[in-house]
């Protein structure tokens, strides 16, 4: 079937890799190039499972606590931040560190470190239990708490309602953290916004192209890992912008031929950790389908890059080694 069938894909534009992203993967492949595997990684690296995969099979070693790195080695901080206490565990663990935490997320601790040292409460709009929301709470644990949402406003208790300031985790649905900023200002009317907007850019754009795709597609594909929350939010974006189905997969082998019954126009996104090979292959999948006519969907031009980790600049094996050696052997690390 051909492009004459009147079956269309809409393709958004931008999707797929942010600055943050590209600059987290790329770090643990020089990490690997240049000091040699194995480079353990606290936590995904990003939240896709390609990527993940990918990077296991050069060497990277992901692991859950900083506790299970031997001493002496190297350990990379993911993209989406850490709390202090992990920075205190590594140095205890002889542990030489990178950060490779998103340089947007660092802004949002910067933030919460200046306004818990002005003595405000601080209300972090996020999910509970997202490594972005745990690392910013950790920044300054006795001034931050969670709201989860416009539903969890009723539950807030601040000290001084003249002195609160909202923050949020920088992949959200921009509505529905707005919706939520709403309520918080009803109840609080002299809350302090943020300097700039803590949502990111990438996050921003990609759910445009998703509501003007939307708006015109009966299906949308979004390709992204079910623990993406960004890439979950593009699902939900899509819905409320008026397609009626939409569903997320990690790869094109998981879309269901069922979905395309009655559907002439598909709509072809992918969340911020999401590399291009795989939305390619839900294109390749779609083609002899009858979806061959491609639309480009565009909402925004984006020309950021960020550089690199620090570290990265130094002879790390030998810093793990040194640190080893000054205290105490390579035994297991002592609280």
């Amino acid at each position: 079937m051909t492009a004459t069938s009147g079956r269309r894909v809409l393709l958004a534009a931008p999707r797929g890799y942010c600055a943050g992203v590209d600059r987290a993967v790329i770090a643990v492949e020089k990490a690997l190039e240049q000091y040699g595997a194995p480079v353990y990684v606290r936590h995904e690296i990003v939240h896709n499972k390609y990527v993940v995969q990918t990077l296991e099979k050069k060497g990277a070693v992901f692991v859950e606590r900083t506790e299970e790195v031997p001493p002496g080695n190297i350990v990379m901080f993911s993209a989406h931040g850490v709390a202090p206490v992990v920075h205190q565990e590594a140095e205890r663990g002889r542990l030489a560190t990178i950060d490779a935490t998103c340089p947007l997320v660092t802004k949002v601790h910067k933030e919460a470190v200046r306004f818990a040292g002005e003595d405000y409460d601080i209300l972090l709009i996020g999910h509970e239990g997202h490594e972005e929301v745990i690392g910013t709470s950790g920044e300054a644990p006795e001034h931050i708490q969670l709201v989860d949402g416009p539903g969890d406003v009723a539950n807030v208790e601040v000290r001084d309602a003249s002195k609160v300031v909202w923050l949020s985790q920088t992949t959200l649905s921009v509505d529905e953290t707005m919706e939520t900023v709403d309520a918080l200002k009803e109840k609080f009317p002299q809350l302090l916004s943020p300097p700039s907007d803590d949502i990111c850019y990438a996050t921003q754009n990609r759910q445009l192209a998703v509501k003007q795709m939307g708006a015109q597609a009966d299906l949308v594909i979004v390709v992204g890992s079910r623990n993406s929350s960004n890439s979950k939010r593009l699902v939900e974006v899509a819905k409320l912008a008026g397609a009626a189905q939409s569903y997320l997969v990690d790869f094109a082998d998981e879309i269901d031929e069922a979905w395309l019954e009655g559907v002439s126009t598909v709509g072809v996104t992918s969340g911020a950790s999401v590399p291009e090979v795989l939305v390619e292959q839900v294109l390749e999948w779609l083609a002899p389908r009858g979806f061959e006519d491609v639309e480009i969907v565009k909402a925004a031009q984006e020309s950021i890059t960020f550089s690199l980790p620090k570290e990265l600049r130094r002879d790390l094996r030998e810093e793990a080694a040194a640190l080893v050696a000054e205290r105490g052997g390579s035994g297991a690390a002592q609280d």
